[in-house]
């Protein structure tokens, strides 16, 4: 049976290990088809497993976290995020420094 493409999405998002981020194209990328980064942002939104499927650790391009973070807000993506050890620059992720590279 073929995976939908949320699973898909969170197959990939699970991946992303500790203390790394990824960005909504990359996982659309990863997914096979660069073109759905706002397909990834809806379906992390509606995330049904926030404990086991990571999506505090997908960012956008410029490595901002989400305004409309929906699982309690950009602060606590954020804060997320740093207990990870991420570290931020000008209220961005250091994607140099963390983002996952597969």
């Amino acid at each position: 049976m073929e995976k939908n493409t949320f699973e898909l999405i969170y197959e990939i998002v699970r991946m992303i290990p500790h203390g790394k981020v990824a960005t909504y194209g990359q996982i659309a990328a990863l997914a096979g088809n660069p073109r759905l980064s706002r397909v990834v942002g809806y379906a992390l939104h509606v995330n049904p497993d926030p404990e086991s499927i990571p999506c505090y650790r997908v960012v956008n391009r410029l490595g901002e976290v989400s305004k409309a973070f929906a699982f309690g807000g950009e602060n606590r993506q954020i804060a997320l995020l740093q207990a990870e050890g991420v570290s931020f620059t000008d209220g961005r992720v250091d994607l140099q420094k963390h983002l996952w590279r597969p």
